[in-house]
């Protein structure tokens, strides 16, 4: 299961646009508000690694993790649509017939 962690109405597209992404692949998530609850706030800056965090402030919403494991923001996870990876960004294993898994079977072949 992915955990989405979201807040900030002008995040709402980047929101819309993960979650539309997960639910049409049939990819579980749950998504987290961090906006009303501070638990969740603190939780998804605690576990944004040092190497990710903004040079000041926190780091924004959407932020996105695998259980505890992180796997990056809305960026990365853009990028890594448009590479047909999303599957890799997650750490998930791609379903056979996706455009990431033939992706892979072809790497594999030569």
């Amino acid at each position: 299961m992915c955990d989405l962690i979201f807040c900030f109405p002008q995040i709402k597209k980047q929101q819309q646009d993960v979650m539309s992404f997960l639910a049409a692949n049939k990819i579980d998530f749950e998504e987290c508000d961090i906006a009303a609850d501070e638990d969740n706030r603190k939780w998804m800056r605690e576990h944004v690694p040092e190497d990710f965090r903004p040079a000041t402030g926190n780091p924004l919403p959407p932020q996105i993790f695998n259980e505890d494991r992180y796997c990056g923001n809305y960026e990365a996870f853009f990028y890594a649509r448009e590479d047909n990876a999303v599957y890799a960004f997650l750490g998930l294993t791609a379903p056979p017939g996706s455009k990431e898994a033939e992706a892979l079977s072809k790497k594999t072949q030569m």
